[in-house]
């Protein structure tokens, strides 16, 4: 009776789950919000049709509207897809390509099984559909966070040193924004590269660079380019104040990958010494074990 009571119970979830998302609902003032902010990123101020491009694509937009609709704004995850320029309405469709693949795959393996000979309860296949399919829809979350950690950290380098050239060129008598871009202009790189696209949309849309930096450390998860908004929008007339404060925080962000370097370091040499630790274990087993047996076959 508990069983056919558990299945019952996840079927009327599911199925309510299901009539729950096909009803359209009233949105709120957050999604109208965070709409409107979407398309204004985009540069569109008409609502995007449905109809409109590729099958993928309109089911990551119904993905998105209905994500916005219940008011998950996902902002880490947003983050690290506009850092890695990723596109949202993709990531939602590739997590629910992947979560239906799972929870297919989990039926499927209690049948292969079944044919094998394993002849197992019928709530199995239940578990395994829903074990499945939830570890496949995270699996997208991790891979995103993976490569946004270790393509932030590169940003952070990257942004160490820009500041140091921006510090440089202010002593040579720029001035901050013709400093700001001329420093940007070194590298062809993709994180310079992000800098001087940030500061040219700026420039043309007439928005301090200095916030448009903060509003793109905002975007993409850097703390320290938003930190360096706020402080060059405080300092910015004062040339002398621009450098101190460049100058510091170019510093400041250089022992802090130093010190985390070091940490790594360590880590790894503590984790090496318990492998060996562990080897030499071994080895001594190896070699007292012949003679033990012996001594005890004597006893």
């Amino acid at each position: 009776m508990l069983t056919e009571a558990l299945i019952g119970a996840l079927c009327g979830l599911g199925l309510f789950i299901a009539i729950r998302a096909l009803i359209p609902s009233r949105p709120g003032a957050a999604a109208q919000v965070a709409q409107i902010d979407a398309l204004r990123a985009r540069g569109q101020f008409g609502a995007p049709s449905a109809a409109d491009g590729s099958l993928r694509e309109r089911i990551g937009l119904r993905i998105a509207q209905f994500y916005a609709r219940q008011g998950w704004q996902q902002r880490s995850v947003r983050a690290d897809l506009s850092l890695l320029e990723r596109s949202w309405q993709q990531f939602l469709v590739t997590k629910l390509g992947l979560a239906a693949l799972g929870f297919v795959f989990g039926p499927l393996l209690f049948v292969l099984l079944w044919f094998a000979g394993l002849h197992l309860t019928p709530i199995i296949p239940v578990w395994l559909a829903l074990a499945f399919g939830g570890l496949c829809f995270i699996l997208p979350d991790l891979e995103v966070r993976r490569d946004a950690t270790a393509k932030r950290d590169d940003f952070r380098r990257v942004v160490a040193a820009y500041l140091d050239l921006v510090s440089m060129n202010l002593a040579g008598g720029r001035g901050l924004p013709e400093a700001l871009m001329t420093a940007a202009e070194v590298s062809d790189g993709w994180a310079l590269r992000r800098v001087r696209d940030c500061l040219t949309d700026a420039r043309l849309s007439g928005v301090p660079q200095w916030s448009a930096l903060g509003d793109l450390g905002t975007e993409i998860g850097i703390k320290e380019l938003t930190d360096l908004g706020a402080a060059l929008n405080l300092v910015a007339d004062d040339g002398a104040k621009v450098r101190a404060s460049l100058a510091s925080r170019a510093e400041t962000m250089r022992r802090r990958e130093l010190s985390e370097m070091e940490g790594k370091a360590g880590a790894r040499s503590q984790s090496m010494l318990v492998a060996q630790i562990l080897l030499a274990a071994g080895f001594l087993v190896f070699i007292v074990y012949p003679a033990a047996v012996r001594i005890f076959q004597l006893h």
